[in-house]
């Protein structure tokens, strides 16, 4: 093995991690594990696998990969870990560089790196994840609940969205489930699409002529939206 020590600081050349071999092993000022991997040629996928498999074994705090030439899928990638993960991944480009009759001299340029934004970003990201899988977990119950009451949603999948919609059979109606900030709606949205405020105005107010049989009908009142200054129209009772 190959030491060197500089500033408090410490490099193991070829560390062994399983059966593979980490370029450079070093630590920050803090003691803290450093991984370095080099690549003089175009980034690939195996030195990406390699990178974050070291990372994770040798619990660094930061990975360094440096290369000649990096591909827009790796920048992504090495951007999308900064996102996701507390390690802080730096992706360098290399050059070669002379000064009149000097010998080469190593010029590094950075490509990627972490910052309080890119983990902000990730953070928010996770959160909407989360949100997501838990949008989808409640409308697949709902919509198990519902088919015991109706077969107009039994053909609609989860999704990720706060509003579940299906079709009643006529050209701009629909039924829909809204989850709302401060609980959920089930809603008639009147809307035949471009050019249709008229006949979704003239629809509304049909239905609402007859409002009061409607709702001795359902045994409850709803809400009636007319929506003036929009083009669709509504009829909704919140839960």
């Amino acid at each position: 093995m190959n030491y060197k020590k500089e500033n408090g600081s410490c490099a193991e050349v070829e560390k062994s991690v399983g059966s593979f071999n980490v370029d450079i092993l070093a630590e920050d000022m803090s003691g803290n594990s450093v991984v370095i991997e080099n690549q003089l040629e175009k980034t690939d996928h195996d030195h990406l696998g390699k990178l974050v498999t070291y990372s994770a074994n040798l619990e660094a705090k930061t990975a360094i990969w440096i290369t000649s030439d990096p591909r827009q899928e790796h920048i992504t990638a090495i951007t999308w870990l900064n996102e996701y993960t507390p390690i802080s991944f730096y992706l360098l480009k290399v050059e070669a560089i002379k000064i009149g009759e000097s010998e080469p001299a190593p010029l590094f340029y950075k490509i990627v790196g972490p910052s309080e934004d890119s983990k902000d970003i990730g953070s928010e990201k996770a959160k909407l994840s989360e949100r997501h899988y838990k949008r989808k977990e409640f409308w697949s119950l709902l919509l198990k609940k519902s088919k015991d009451k109706t077969s107009l949603f039994s053909s609609i999948s989860p999704v990720t969205s706060n509003w579940i919609a299906t079709g009643i059979g006529l050209t701009g109606l629909s039924l829909q489930y809204v989850i709302t900030y401060d609980g959920g709606t089930v809603e008639l949205y009147i809307d035949r699409g471009p050019g249709s405020e008229e006949i979704n105005k003239k629809r509304f107010d049909y239905l609402y002529s007859k409002k009061h049989e409607i709702e001795n009908n359902l045994k409850t009142e709803l809400e009636w939206e007319r929506l003036d200054n929009r083009r669709a129209c509504r009829i909704k009772k919140k839960f």
